[in-house]
């Protein structure tokens, strides 16, 4: 439970807490996409034994990718762009959900993406999970600025995500994200409800949004009643995926290991939550500490695409918390 000190670190730039939320996402993404085969053991994870590696990511991970490709090269989401990205480079074999394959067709057929996020699901759009699973890097990179996180969060989920929840869990993502990071460079260090309060105080009401306040609520039960009471993503929409994501997230900031076996725990749509807590609490806890992505986990994590490492930094050796 969050209630820890930590030391200030400013010197920490947007694009290395970018990079460390797409490690915490894309890692968790992949291992959690691991208890989907025969034979994993969650207590094995906890007890130091992961599974074999490699760690294979799915669609959370490819357009993580390609939203923080889009930040690295234009600092902004420009959403004919991210669409075009999105589209151009989707591989379904990814484990891409059936309507986001038709739509990214329809897209890479010379639709336009406004068109076809529109007339998703009879007109309502999606209120699928999508949009949320990709988001954290962008709430780490506009860290301290929090209207911008509301205003490019909600542009990058209006590309395939029409639906007022599918949007409102983006930006809860991004929101949460976006906090964690802050957190990291300042002394101002929220217990678990004021964590989620921030969040909650950034979002227009929907279903969601419900979800999250009841995720507050839950602060301090078991897993299993978080995940009873919250969903587990079975449903792969953003209002049975995101509130328990961040009840695991807000719960554990401070261990990431905790946070995604948190997720692994609960079931269901186990690579989507754990990408989602993943991408926010790397945002706090990086890649070089004891708490942060294990350096063992990121090894087995398939490397990300050639086409995102080419123009991403070298990364400096970010000190632990």
């Amino acid at each position: 439970m969050i209630g820890w000190r930590r030391r200030s670190d400013s010197t920490i730039g947007r694009v290395e807490l970018m990079l460390d939320s797409l490690d915490g996402l894309s890692v968790g993404d992949a291992l959690g996409a691991q208890f989907f085969i025969m034979g994993r053991s969650l207590a094995d994870l906890r007890s130091g034994n992961p599974p074999p590696a490699p760690w294979d990511w799915t669609d959370d991970t490819e357009m993580a990718c390609s939203l923080v490709a889009e930040l690295r090269r234009h600092q902004c989401i420009d959403q004919d762009r991210l669409a075009a990205a999105f589209a151009r480079r989707f591989s379904p074999e990814r484990d891409y959900g059936h309507a986001t394959v038709t739509t990214l067709r329809r897209i890479r057929n010379g639709a336009h993406w406004r068109e076809v996020a529109a007339a998703a699901f009879e007109g309502q759009g999606s209120c699928g999970n999508g949009a949320a699973m990709r988001v954290a890097p962008l709430g780490a990179y506009y860290f301290d600025d929090p209207q911008r996180v509301v205003a490019e969060a909600i542009r990058s989920a209006q590309v395939t995500h029409m639906h007022p929840d599918g949007v409102i869990g983006a930006v809860a993502v991004a929101v949460a994200a976006g906090q964690a990071a802050h957190v990291r460079s300042t002394q101002n260090v929220p217990t678990a409800t004021e964590f989620l309060t921030a969040v909650l105080d950034r979002l227009e009401p929907t279903e969601t949004t419900r979800g999250i306040r009841r995720a507050r609520a839950l602060l301090g039960a078991t897993i299993a009643e978080a995940a009873h009471e919250l969903g587990n993503g079975s449903r792969v929409k953003a209002q049975d995926t995101v509130p328990f994501a961040l009840w695991s997230a807000a719960t554990h900031l401070d261990d990431y290991p905790a946070a995604v076996a948190a997720c692994i725990e609960a079931d269901g749509d186990i690579d989507t939550t754990c990408a989602i807590a993943g991408g926010i609490v790397a945002a706090y806890t990086g890649t070089a500490t004891g708490t942060g992505v294990p350096q063992e986990w990121l090894a087995a994590r398939e490397p990300l695409p050639s086409w995102l490492t080419s123009i991403s930094p070298p990364r400096r050796r970010l000190r632990g918390i």
